[in-house]
């Protein structure tokens, strides 16, 4: 009887913990090393085509982990990276394609009223392998398609260390 008993408690026991394992996620962030290097990559492409800008690097989550201002970048700059981030994050898509996606769909264009979203190009996902682990957002060039490029150009400098991941 008593090995009966035990035998029902320990199986209870299993299904009980197969069920809880299904209850979490296991999923890819963003680390602030990466996020720093991304950072650093995109300040230096900007650089050597002398504009002075802001970035910013937010996780999976689109909490920031890394944002810089060069000298003599507006004010501005920073919120824009920042705002350009957290929307390529949320839409998992350049914010260069979504602006031309809201400027060209009447059902789209209320994409900029929520709140943190920046119609504008300069923000792009980051992806390791085919999960977005965060966003880089950049502003402060002169023209939303310079910014991207200078995300672009950090995603493309740091590729090993997004493959690796």
């Amino acid at each position: 009887m008593k090995r009966l008993f035990f035998t029902a408690v320990v199986l209870s026991s299993l299904a009980s913990f197969a069920s809880s394992a299904t209850d979490t996620l296991t999923v890819k962030t963003l680390s602030l090393t990466l996020a720093d290097k991304l950072a650093q990559s995109a300040i230096q492409a900007c650089h050597a085509s002398q504009y002075a800008i802001a970035v910013t690097v937010v996780d999976r989550a689109g909490v920031p982990l890394v944002s810089k201002r060069m000298d003599n970048a507006g004010p501005h700059t920073l919120e824009a990276s920042r705002m350009k981030a957290y929307t390529a994050l949320s839409t998992r898509n350049a914010t260069e394609q979504v602006m031309k996606t809201a400027q060209a769909n009447a059902g789209a264009a209320h994409l900029a009223s929520i709140p943190g979203f920046l119609l504008l190009a300069g923000g792009v996902p980051v992806i390791s392998g085919k999960d977005v682990v965060g966003a880089i957002g950049v502003g402060g060039a002169p023209g939303g398609h310079l910014d991207q490029q200078c995300a672009l150009d950090a995603l493309k400098n740091n590729q090993s260390a997004l493959s690796a991941g």
